[in-house]
């Protein structure tokens, strides 16, 4: 094959033989469908371990034609050249302890300079570009058996950048950003510090592929000095540089599994928010909520999925990765939008989307006053799930509710008070088809204020309108101390536009507030908790002290208190005796408090009997 054929139509070919399903070869070769989705779409070419793999299922397949397609030394993947090679010695894929391990290390050299939610700010980006310069040098590598030497593999490769997935100009690969290299700077851009270098390292990648990484890592200044003081100094920038060079981390294709950036992009925020407590989960869902979420709105191939508070994407990834789960073949992957308003998430959600192998669009802005997504200027564009984790209890100005030109609260209920809950509800069905759902975490308070009132409240009459059009289909109730940024337990309200006949009118409400495992310093949800959560939810059938199924009729008489605590009491783990032994328990304490009140009784007569011996005789 020419060197840049395409290999499509093989592994088309060699599923079929194999009968294989896009999701069961992806198990097999341990990447995501989506990477053997774009594999066969010719957007992209298997590499590396990956590469080994497929070869070996060549040989499987045994089928000569399968083997006389695979191209020899190709550029974009050198399947038939690898089986020849398979007795190379591999490296070890770095274990999850061990990448934990690293990224600890990399944190705690700087942990003196920087709060740890800034951490993220610093070490992330970094991570991000030691991989890439790890996985272009396995690229040149394989380049190189294509061509026969360096310098013409170099020639070509500066030629034509699209023969590998991210190309890094010379100044930007990890033995120069670690100094291990020397570079002949310009005389007039030779970096003072090394806070300016990696600065103009990310700067310079990002150009390099401005398609894919511009916004993405070169929002970061390592040099920035805003009070006239480096923020962060070039010893600590040292260390963290030191830690990533070190041999045993190594990012390349055969060195980590498909997921590594993803698992140490959650294992980082974790640990910021369990070093820091509160301030650091502002944007972090847990993802065992984010799982619950996507197992109850279950995405179907090639739905449109939007996040308006995306933060880190992780509820937009967690969407496809429950549809990988359910589906045996996915060959239409979720289209995927989300709107952050803070930079530094907004390039972490952009990041996400690149280390998933994911395709989305991400925008920056704020979804309430200045949403991003639409069809014209006065409409709005819709999709078919909608999950979010707004911020909880938001206050907004009245002006936004007055002056919308979507539409979003008067027709949906009305104008909202000062907090922001409803709103969000509100510009969430705005955004969904008519056959759309949804899934959004709120403060406990969004679904009980203003219930029971005689005083007329916004909040009770938004809920009300909700409750009558049927929009409604369940609140779910989390457990206390999950969220990193409060102690409080949070719910996740779901929506659907049109329920199914056997939901319409009902509303499911569960009571998952005991479904958890004490952690420092949060709670947690087991695995098999979430399932036991989501499936339960979606069966919609009463579980005594965990669901409740009410009509709407009933939540009206409740002044629309749509709690789970207010129809749900959960009893727990609460050990009871039968009649005769709890009889014979309060005989021992009745016995016993007799005794206890005799010895008070003695000692007092003492206590007299003493008193009176030391009075003085009267003359």
């Amino acid at each position: 094959m020419r060197p840049n054929e395409t290999l499509g139509p093989l592994l088309r070919e060699l599923r079929a033989k194999l009968k294989l399903s896009q999701e069961e070869l992806a198990a097999r070769l341990n990447v995501s469908f989506a990477t053997v989705n774009r594999w066969e779409n010719d957007k992209a070419a298997p590499q590396g371990a990956a590469r080994d793999a497929i070869g070996k299922l060549l040989e499987a397949a045994g089928g000569e034609s399968l083997v006389s397609r695979a191209p020899e030394e190709s550029a974009t993947g050198d399947l038939a050249g690898r089986r020849r090679k398979r007795g190379t010695a591999r490296s070890a894929v770095l274990s999850t302890k061990s990448m934990e391990q690293m990224l600890w290390d990399a944190a705690c050299s700087i942990r003196g300079e920087k709060d740890a939610p800034k951490f993220k700010d610093y070490i992330l980006p970094l991570i991000f570009i030691k991989r890439l310069s790890d996985v272009f040098d396995d690229e040149v590598k394989r380049l190189t058996e294509t061509y026969g030497d360096a310098e013409t593999t170099m020639a070509v490769l500066e030629a034509d950048h699209s023969l590998v997935r991210f190309y890094l100009p010379p100044e930007c690969r990890w033995p120069v950003v670690s100094r291990r290299e020397p570079f002949k700077w310009p005389r007039d851009k030779t970096p003072k510090t090394l806070g300016e270098q990696l600065t103009m390292t990310v700067r310079a990648i990002a150009k390099a592929n401005s398609e894919k990484l511009s916004g993405v890592i070169d929002i970061v200044d390592y040099n920035a000095a805003p009070h006239g003081e480096r923020e962060i100094s070039d010893q600590a920038l040292s260390g963290v540089v030191e830690t990533l060079s070190d041999p045993r981390y190594r990012l390349g294709l055969r060195d980590v599994e498909p997921d590594f950036l993803g698992r140490a992009y959650e294992y980082l925020l974790r640990k910021f928010a369990e070093s820091q407590g509160q301030s650091a989960g502002e944007f972090f869902t847990p993802q065992e909520v984010g799982w619950i979420m996507a197992y109850i709105v279950r995405p179907r191939q090639g739905e449109e999925v939007c996040d308006f508070a995306c933060g880190s994407a992780g509820l937009l990834i967690k969407c496809e990765l429950a549809l990988v789960q359910r589906d045996r073949k996915v060959s239409s992957p979720l289209r995927l939008y989300g709107q952050e308003l803070t930079g530094s998430s907004y390039a972490i959600a952009r990041m996400n989307m690149v280390i998933h192998d994911m395709e989305g669009e991400i925008v920056r802005g704020n979804s309430m006053t200045n949403p991003k997504f639409r069809d014209n200027d006065t409409s709005l564009k819709k999709f078919d799930i909608v999950v979010a984790n707004p911020m909880w209890n938001q206050p907004f100005e009245e002006k936004t509710f007055e002056n919308d030109p979507f539409d979003r609260f008067e027709s949906h209920g009305g104008n909202t008070s000062g907090k922001g809950d409803w709103a969000w509800l509100q510009h969430t069905v705005s955004l969904l088809k008519d056959s759309g759902r949804a899934a959004v975490v709120l403060d406990t308070g969004a679904v009980t204020r203003g219930s029971g009132s005689k005083n007329e409240d916004k909040e009770r009459n938004i809920r009300q309108w909700f409750v009558e059009h049927d929009l409604v289909d369940g609140v779910i109730l989390l457990p206390d101390n999950l969220f990193y940024n409060t102690t409080a337990a949070g719910i996740i309200v779901v929506l659907r536009m049109q329920k199914p006949k056997d939901r319409r009118g009902k509303i499911t409400l569960v009571n998952a507030s005991a479904e958890f495992k004490k952690g420092q310093p949060k709670n947690y949800i087991p695995d098999d908790k979430i399932h036991k959560i989501a499936d339960a939810f979606n069966d919609g059938k009463d579980v005594d002290g965990f669901v409740k199924v009410i009509t709407n009729a009933e939540a009206a008489k409740s002044d629309f208190n749509l709690s789970p605590s207010r129809y749900l009491v959960v009893s727990g783990d609460v050990k009871t005796k039968d009649l005769a032994a709890a009889l014979a328990d309060y005989d021992a304490i009745c016995a016993e408090e007799a005794k206890v009140n005799a010895d008070l009784v003695a000692m007092f007569k003492q206590l007299k009997t003493l008193a009176k011996r030391a009075q003085p005789a009267v003359a």
